[in-house]
């Protein structure tokens, strides 16, 4: 008796035939007869492809080809049958960071122009080169201006305290310490 068996194969590009080590490149029904045997091949090739996408996002990337979520720079691929998807990927960086000032009775931030006359902590966020958020942190300590005025009668000369200097002239002087402004009237 004659026998035929059949075997329905799905390749990408190119399939080689165990029955008969021929490479396939085409669609198509294929058959081997060995004596009263007969082997039969219906044969699917579907051509390879490949999809290449670039990227750029800002901490995190989550690809819908395979709803993975990628933190870092690189270049990925995705095979669903005989498509391959290829991502390039480039990942840059969020950033924050902490700035401490002090100031006399107000301070004007660069970070977003804003005038503060009160401590506490402040933040702003704005784009960095990369395009992604920078978050800044202000710790800003405000003191309030002080003026004291101090009026001195000495014979030849005087030593002031404040910043001890010895003034042998009449006049009036003044010294900053910090937020503290003191004057002398001798």
């Amino acid at each position: 008796p004659t026998t035929t068996n059949s075997t329905s194969v799905s390749a990408c590009d190119s399939y080689t035939w165990s029955a008969n080590s021929t490479t396939y490149t085409a669609s198509g029904t294929y058959s081997v007869t060995t004596g009263c045997a007969t082997e039969e091949l219906v044969l699917t090739i579907t051509p390879s492809t490949t999809n290449s996408t670039s990227v750029t996002a800002c901490d995190s990337y989550t690809w819908a080809a395979n709803s993975t979520t990628y933190t870092a720079s690189g270049t990925y691929t995705s095979v669903t049958g005989c498509a391959t998807e290829e991502l390039v990927l480039t990942i840059n960086a969020s950033s924050t960071s902490t700035e401490t000032a002090t100031a006399c009775d107000t301070y004007t931030w660069a970070c977003n122009g804003a005038t503060y006359t009160a401590s506490g902590m402040y933040t702003c966020t704005s784009l960095n080169a990369a395009g992604c958020v920078n978050t800044a942190t202000l710790d800003l300590t405000i003191n309030s201006s002080s003026n004291t005025s101090t009026t001195v009668s000495a014979c030849d000369s005087y030593t002031w305290a404040a910043n001890s200097v010895t003034y042998t002239a009449s006049g009036t002087y003044t010294v900053n310490t910090g937020c503290a402004t003191e004057e002398l009237v001798l």
